[in-house]
């Protein structure tokens, strides 16, 4: 088995390299690559990423959106599976194994790395009220999935999913941005793929330290993507 670990890139030049070293460092139990695809980075990424050997690095001339930038990664994987891996700090790349222990053991072909099976961190990050609305929502969204495909989800918007190469070269992706988090769990599952869940921690980082996701906007756009492809491919 080969792991492609797509790292979708824009405007990170304060972690990227922290990234690669962790995941460079993490103890995966399989032969991997790492595809990064700058998405039309305008800081100093592309700097830092002229230092970086023994990588696939992939060029977008603009910014397409983190859909688009996946979507080239799983055109140049040579992988089996394929994982996604945010290049902030968020997702810790030591949690790698945990995720294709179920794949290893042939129990399931499709892993979601979960942050939700459990109560929000009110004592923590989850206080700030921004963190909350992100976590209520995230929840709901995983509850309409869940109903509409009738497959229990607690963590539809996870970045961290691994997938067969083959599970998305049979269909078409049309998501450019963060609408690709609900429109890839909308067609694995109705490709009959079950979703095996397995709890993860994360590090979220704030809106002040370059979080792009807008809850009411990106949020609004994946409840119409999950109703939309229930009905559609």
């Amino acid at each position: 088995m080969k792991l492609s670990i797509i790292v979708p890139v824009f405007n990170e030049e304060k972690t990227i390299l922290q990234i690669l070293e962790k995941l460079n460092n993490a103890d995966i139990p399989v032969q991997s690559e790492i595809i990064i695809v700058d998405d039309g980075s305008t800081d100093s990424t592309r700097e830092k990423l002229k230092k970086v050997k023994g990588v696939k690095i992939i060029l977008h001339k603009t910014n397409q959106g983190k859909g688009a930038a996946v979507k080239t990664g799983i055109k140049h994987a040579s992988g089996d599976y394929i994982l996604i891996q945010d290049a902030d700090l968020e997702y810790n790349p030591n949690q790698i194994k945990d995720l294709l222990k179920p794949i290893l053991e042939n129990k399931v072909k499709v892993v979601y790395g979960t942050r939700l099976d459990r109560a929000p961190h009110l004592n923590k990050e989850e206080a700030k009220h921004l963190f909350i609305i992100h976590y209520f929502g995230n929840r709901f969204l995983s509850l309409v999935a869940s109903i509409l495909y009738g497959q229990w989800l607690t963590d539809m918007e996870t970045c961290y999913k691994l997938f067969p190469k083959k599970a998305v070269s049979s269909i078409k992706l049309n998501a450019r941005g963060f609408e690709f988090e609900p429109e890839v769990t909308a067609k694995l599952l109705k490709q009959g793929y079950r979703i095996k869940e397995v709890s993860i921690s994360a590090n979220p980082r704030g809106y002040d330290e370059g979080k792009k996701l807008n809850t009411i906007r990106d949020g609004s756009i994946a409840l119409w993507s999950l109703l939309k492809y229930r009905f559609t491919n």
